[in-house]
């Protein structure tokens, strides 16, 4: 079955194609490496294969034993994902009103979707509250006033601020409150008629290996007993996502991962936790997707430079926006990367989007290496592309569509 979103019907998207000039084993996934074999597009397109998300939720699932999935939807909210991973019994965390109305569409139960995002506009949660949603995120008084207001009763656990992140995308700063503050906002929960029931943290998007946890499950972990302490009776702890996707640097096999995350969260809190929610995203989604693009330019500012300038149909503005600060380093592949014995010579290259705005720089402070006989026309994948592309894609920028989407 393949389902399409943003292009209208499949056929405007690609045309058949028997010859595909991509002669090396791809590392895209041999079910979507046959489909990208078989068809040619005419802009750049996202294709996930949704039997591999179903199949990394079952690995993570089986390492975090004892934890409840709460899929991140902002990762990537197709509704083949969505209805694929209620099928399989995840649960939902939601940061708006479009993607709780999203779940719930798809089969997903009010009980089953967390509104987690820390700043919310009151009629939404007045909204989500109608709706039965029962469970908020707060990092601040101000929040807590307006979860009392608009969704008096609610359960509620208090985000913890994340300072010492060894992710490749930390996200520290922007959410949650001191340390120190938590003990003092779960009092002002109880006040305020709330039911605080525990604590959230993310210890930052692409986390690589589970011993980067240990720091912040040791902080996280004196609030803990610093809350119960002053007797509030915690139960629920969302250790948020950070599980990562392979971009080139090893990461950890899923369900190893897991099953680590799990073993250093229980040497910490032991079994007071009685409800433990992860939040994966990336490490869901990313690797069942790839997006085919073209190359549009291959130059040189002056005969001298060592690095040429490649020019792609997609950009920053059009799905790769995790390319800021060249944090997250995609991997690719091309119609020029060697003959049947893999033999390919290829040379630095600054890598671009094709919009007229100088900021669409993919990659420049580390050049990616590519075939030296890399033209305008040969075909790119680039892999791992399934979380934070269609939904970072801007509505049309310069007048580029946003991504496509085929689900296989």
């Amino acid at each position: 079955m393949i389902a399409t979103s943003h292009g209208g019907a499949v056929s405007a998207l690609f045309q058949n194609s028997t010859d595909s000039a991509f002669r090396l084993p791809s590392r895209a996934g041999e079910k979507i490496a046959s489909f990208l074999d078989q068809n040619h597009f005419e802009r750049p397109t996202l294709v996930l294969d949704i039997d591999r998300v179903a199949e990394r939720y079952g690995a993570l699932s089986r390492g975090l034993k004892g934890a409840r999935i709460h899929y991140a939807v902002k990762a990537n909210p197709e509704p083949a994902v969505i209805s694929r991973l209620v099928s399989l019994g995840s649960r939902f965390d939601a940061a708006s009103r479009a993607e709780i109305l999203l779940c719930l569409a798809h089969g997903a139960g009010p009980a089953d979707v967390s509104f987690g995002n820390t700043v919310k506009r009151p009629t939404d949660i007045a909204w989500a509250h109608a709706q039965g949603i029962d469970l908020f995120a707060a990092d601040s008084e101000e929040e807590l006033a307006k979860l009392a207001s608009f969704a008096p009763g609610a359960r509620v656990y208090i985000r913890v601020l994340v300072e010492y992140s060894e992710a490749d995308w930390p996200l520290s700063r922007k959410f949650g409150c001191g340390p120190e503050e938590a003990t003092r906002l779960i009092g002002l929960a109880s006040c305020l008629g709330l039911r605080p029931v525990g604590l959230s943290f993310h210890v930052g998007s692409q986390t690589r290996q589970a011993a980067m946890w240990r720091p912040v499950l040791d902080r996280v972990a004196e609030v803990w007993r610093e809350a119960r302490a002053a007797g509030f009776a915690l139960d629920v702890l969302n250790i948020g996502g950070g599980f990562p996707a392979f971009y080139g640097e090893p990461v950890q096999e899923a369900k190893n991962y897991g099953a680590e995350v799990m073993a250093e969260i229980r040497a910490r809190f032991g079994d007071e936790p009685t409800y433990i929610m992860a939040e994966p995203g990336r490490g869901l989604v990313a690797e069942a997707g790839v997006i085919a693009a073209e190359v549009l330019l291959v130059s040189r500012k002056r005969a001298t430079d060592i690095a040429r300038w490649v020019y792609l149909d997609i950009g920053r503005f059009s799905g790769l926006a995790e390319t800021e600060g060249e944090a997250i380093r995609y991997q690719f592949e091309t119609t020029a990367d060697g003959d049947d014995a893999g033999r390919c010579e290829t040379g630095p290259c600054i890598l671009a989007g094709p919009s007229c705005d100088s900021a669409d720089v993919l990659y420049e402070k580390r050049p990616v290496q590519l075939p030296l006989a890399l033209k305008a026309g040969d075909r790119v994948r680039i892999l791992a592309c399934g979380a934070y592309t269609t939904t970072y894609a801007s509505i049309g920028f310069n007048g580029f569509p946003p991504l496509d989407v085929i689900c296989i």
